[in-house]
């Protein structure tokens, strides 16, 4: 499994889709880091730009698992022994890529973006939205992968749709019936990410595994 994750991952790369992701992260974090933030206001712009990051870590999960043609599909999965495993090893080289994309986000945040690094307890709130981000992104990135949205025009549809739903419904009071990307945003301001993520964390990732229990699910009838 590990062979086939590192074989997708390179070919991903040899296909230069990973440069599309990588412009708009790049776009991303020019944008949101045209100047410094303040001192203080570090923890609210970082926790800002991994919530900006989401849908550009999607893009760039879809794009990795549509690469390979769906007749390769079939030959890993019989090359590598059962279906799960070559499921597991298209999601393990979506994540990895996505930890790769928001570690050069987060760098260019920490390098050009804030007046100085976070403290230590904040610090780390950030480093975990950032691993949610990524993990978040992987979720929807093969929810509306091929081979579960055909139709290229309604994936990125679906994409974009769910990721701005996803924005209003964690505005609202309901925010826990998603992903609260609004709730990281705020408690960041507010300077409560610490006191908060425990919760914030424990909501996302439930929202996270579901995800991926539905992807695993649609799987079972899909080549």
């Amino acid at each position: 499994m590990i062979a086939l994750t590192v074989f997708r991952v390179a070919a991903y790369v040899r296909s230069h889709r990973v440069y599309q992701a990588l412009l708009f992260l790049l776009v991303l974090v020019a944008i949101t880091y045209g100047s410094r933030a303040p001192k203080g206001a570090e923890t609210a712009v970082l926790a800002d730009a991994a919530v900006l990051a989401i849908p550009i870590l999607a893009w760039a999960s879809r794009s990795l698992l549509d690469t390979e043609p769906d007749q390769q599909r079939a030959l890993s999965e019989i090359s590598v022994g059962g279906r799960l495993r070559e499921l597991g090893a298209g999601l393990l080289a979506a994540l990895m890529t996505s930890l790769v994309l928001v570690a050069l986000a987060l760098g260019w945040g920490l390098a050009l973006g804030v007046s100085a690094v976070p403290a230590p307890g904040e610090f780390a709130g950030v480093l975990a939205l950032y691993g949610i981000a990524a993990l978040a992104g992987v979720v929807f990135g093969a929810l509306t992968s091929r081979v579960i949205l055909r139709s290229p025009a309604i994936s990125i549809i679906a994409l974009l749709l769910g990721f701005l739903a996803m924005l209003v419904l964690s505005a609202s009071p309901l925010y826990w019936l998603t992903i609260p990307l609004v709730s990281w945003m705020k408690s960041a301001n507010s300077a409560d990410l610490t006191a908060q993520l425990p919760e914030l964390a424990a909501i996302s990732l439930f929202w996270c595994l579901l995800g991926l229990a539905c992807y695993v699910w649609l799987r079972r009838t899909r080549p």
